[in-house]
């Protein structure tokens, strides 16, 4: 299985922009999808999570700005971004915790994409 983020990219503060990650393979299940951004020098840290049922979770430095969504039936996760500030600068990776045909546990185990820039001018 794996996950394949696109959507990034050079935006102006004030802008927006739309990233998508999609999952693909011998997938059963997929459980909690998650937005996480690393800058340079700096810790990955968690942008949004979504349940399977759709209730969503933010950081502080997002709410309000950033929604995250996702579409089970085309194993999809997608995270609108508006209002973006030059903070908001960083490697964008998805996540999923995904369960592969016969995977026979309760506890999924998690999976990474490869990462997409945005970057946001001043």
């Amino acid at each position: 299985v794996q996950l394949q983020a696109s959507g990034g990219g050079l935006v102006q503060a004030g802008g927006s922009l739309r990233l998508s990650c999609a999952a693909s393979g011998s997938i059963f299940s997929i459980g909690v999808m998650g937005w996480y951004r690393q800058a340079p020098g700096m810790e990955r840290e968690l942008v949004a999570s979504i349940t399977y049922a759709g209730n969503p979770n933010y950081a502080d430095s997002v709410k309000g700005r950033f929604t995250i969504s996702r579409d089970n039936a085309k194993n999809t996760v997608y995270l609108q971004m508006i209002s973006l500030k030059p903070e908001d600068t960083a490697v964008y990776y998805c996540n999923a915790d995904m369960a592969t045909m016969g995977w026979g546990k309760p506890s999924y185990p998690t999976y990474w994409g490869q990462g997409t820039q945005v970057t946001v001018s001043s």
